[in-house]
């Protein structure tokens, strides 16, 4: 039997701006970069995007360049027989910085405090860690 879904919300400041942001998420040499791990990316909607060396794989659906990234979502530890999960990443220009709020929808309860502490973790410290070498 399937557990429950649930939603994670998070809002960050990334210290760059919002195309600098969204680029370093979309453009697969950026991505793989902050993250330290190959990243590939078809940067359209219906285009598959993996991260991690493959343990994330995505598609796009909704690409608005500089200020949302829309995306089906999971990962090598997903359980079995669940479809993947909603990525909304939506960015908005805060002083020379960016707003960056994330809701991941549809997560598998029993996976999801290891994604909440994972978006901190290897995305939103690696990136303003990439960004502050890279101005």
């Amino acid at each position: 039997m399937k557990s429950k879904t649930t939603t994670i919300r998070q809002k960050v400041t990334i210290n760059a701006p919002p195309e600098k942001v969204y680029n370093a998420y979309t453009d697969p040499e950026v991505h793989s970069s902050f993250t330290g791990a190959k990243a590939t990316n078809v940067a359209r909607a219906g285009g598959k995007m993996t991260a991690w060396d493959n343990y994330i794989t995505a598609k796009n659906l909704k690409l608005v360049k500089g200020r949302r990234i829309v995306q089906e979502w999971k990962d090598a530890d997903w359980p079995e027989g669940y479809p993947p999960s909603i990525l909304d990443i939506r960015l908005k220009k805060k002083g020379n910085g960016t707003e960056l709020l994330m809701v991941q929808s549809n997560i598998p309860t029993s996976v999801a405090k290891a994604h909440e502490s994972g978006w901190k973790e290897f995305y939103w410290n690696p990136m303003n860690k990439y960004f502050a070498r890279h101005k």
